[in-house]
C-alpha cells in the first residue's frame, strides 16, 4: 500500500486529515478516524473522514464516554473488530444513531502506545454484509496497523513532544544497532560488524522497543528515525 509519507512534509492537521482519506479510498473503505491522546496532559487531537453533521451529535452527545469502541481498544493492544463487542442496549442506540448520519456497522478500531503513555485509536467503517466485512478485514488489517503507527507518531510528534525531556533516550549502542537495521543489515551481520554476539545484539534491540513503546523492530526504527535518532542513509 502507497500512502503519503507525512512525515516529508510539515506535519499539519491539513496532511493528517489528508492522510486519512487517502487511506480510506487506498484500501476502499467508507470512513476512517484517529484519536489520539497525551496521558499527561489529557489533551486529545481528532481526525475523521465523518459527516460533519455525524461529528456534531456525536461530540454534543457526549458519546465518546460510552463509546465501547474507544473503551476497548483504549485497553487493548490487539486490534477491536466491531462485530465481536458484545451487543449491549447502550451500543445498539449508539449504532442506530449512527446509522441514521450513514455511519456503517462494520468497521475495527487499532489501537497504538507509545513510550510516555500516549495512545491512539485508528478506526475504519465500511457498509455491506458482516461477510463482506470479514474478507475486507482479512485483507486490510496488516495495513492498517501500519497506517495507525504511523498517523499515531506523527500526531504526537507535532502536537504533543514538543519538550526534550519527552522525548526517548536510547543508549549509543542502542542507536547503533537501530542504525544499522536501518540501512538493511540482519543481526547477525551486525554481531559480526560489531563484534558482540548475536544474543547481545538481540538484547539492545528488545530495550530499545521497549524505550520506544514499540512492538516491532521494524516500528522502533521507523519511531528512532521520526525522533531523529537515527539516520535511514
Amino acid at each position: 500500500m502507497a500512502l503519503i509519507d507525512i512525515g516529508l512534509e510539515q506535519t499539519s492537521s491539513k496532511t493528517l486529515q489528508e492522510f486519512l482519506y487517502q487511506l480510506r479510498d487506498r484500501l476502499e473503505l467508507d470512513h476512517a478516524a484517529y484519536a489520539g491522546m497525551d496521558q499527561s496532559g489529557g489533551d486529545i487531537r481528532g481526525f475523521v473522514t465523518y459527516p460533519d453533521e455525524w461529528v456534531r451529535h456525536y461530540s454534543e452527545n457526549d458519546f465518546a464516554k460510552v463509546d465501547p469502541t474507544l473503551r476497548l481498544a483504549s485497553r487493548s493492544i490487539a486490534p477491536v473488530d466491531w462485530s465481536r463487542i458484545p451487543q449491549t442496549r447502550e451500543y445498539g442506540r449508539l449504532l442506530d444513531q449512527a446509522s441514521e448520519f450513514g455511519i456503517p456497522r462494520n468497521g475495527a478500531t487499532v489501537p497504538v502506545r507509545g513510550p510516555f503513555g500516549d495512545i491512539g485509536m485508528l478506526s475504519v467503517s465500511l457498509r455491506g454484509t458482516p461477510e463482506q466485512w470479514a474478507r475486507t478485514y482479512a485483507r486490510i488489517i496488516p495495513d492498517l496497523q501500519a497506517a495507525a503507527v504511523h498517523v499515531h507518531d506523527n500526531v504526537m510528534q507535532a502536537f504533543f513532544l514538543t519538550h526534550p525531556a519527552m522525548r526517548p533516550t536510547l543508549s549509543r549502542r542502542e542507536i547503533e544497532i537501530l542504525q544499522w537495521i536501518a540501512v538493511g543489515k540482519t543481526q547477525r551481520d551486525i554481531a559480526a560488524i560489531l563484534a558482540i554476539s548475536d544474543r547481545t545484539v538481540e538484547v539492545h534491540i528488545r530495550s530499545a522497543r521497549t524505550k520506544l513503546g514499540a512492538l516491532t523492530t521494524a516500528q522502533a526504527v521507523a519511531r528512532g528515525i521520526k525522533a531523529r535518532l537515527i539516520d535511514p542513509e
